[in-house]
Parts: C-alpha cells; structure tokens; sequence
C-alpha cells in the first residue's frame, strides 16, 4: 500500500470556512464523479487543523492522505484524462498552488 500525502495553503482571500465549503460542496463532488476515484483510490481522508493552546499555527490549511495499491496505481489516476480535464484545473481556484508539498510513502503501522 502506498500512501500520498499532500499539505497546501488556500488561496489569498478566502476565509478557512470558505476553503472547508468549495473544497466540500465543489472540489470534492468532481473528484467524486471520475470512475478512477473509485478505481484506484482505496481511502481519502481529509484533516484539518484545530486550534491547539501554547502551540504555534499550523503551516498548512489542510492535509490531505490518499491510499492507493501500488505506485503505478497513483500515477494512472493523476495522469488519467478525467482527473487532468476535470478535477485538477479546479485546484487554483482553492489552492494555493506556490504552497503544495506532497509526501509519498509506505505506511507502516505501529499501533493499529
């Protein structure tokens, strides 16, 4: 199993609880709506930061964890046409795309 982390900032004017909403109520519905979502992704999770007291802010507005079977499987979904033509030109619209750092990885579980 290979997990993709991905950390990013939303874009300049646009309230946390307007970032929560457009990534909800209209990002996600077009991830959601591509066959290769439910072909290749095997969990998607989306986090949030909460306010933690003697902690500084968080760097990111959002961390987002995808799980995929293997590499090859998470580079067919985000080279496939639909994810290209339909979900991806949407990012800029919420995303601070200057901000992204993705984390790709091999889960290792250690209290499950």
């Amino acid at each position: 199993m290979v997990k993709l982390i991905i950390m990013f900032k939303r874009v300049t004017g646009m309230t946390q609880q307007e970032f929560r909403d457009y990534r909800r109520d209209v990002h996600a519905p077009l991830l959601l709506a591509i066959p290769e979502t439910s072909q290749y992704i095997r969990r998607f999770v989306v986090s949030y930061p909460i306010d933690m007291p003697n902690t500084p802010a968080p760097a990111y507005d959002v961390l987002v964890e995808g799980w995929f079977d293997n590499l090859d499987d998470l580079e067919s979904f985000y080279s496939s046409d639909n994810f290209m033509q339909k979900v991806d030109p949407d990012h800029k619209n919420f995303i601070d795309l200057t901000s992204v750092v993705r984390f790709v990885s091999e889960e290792i579980v250690v209290i499950a």
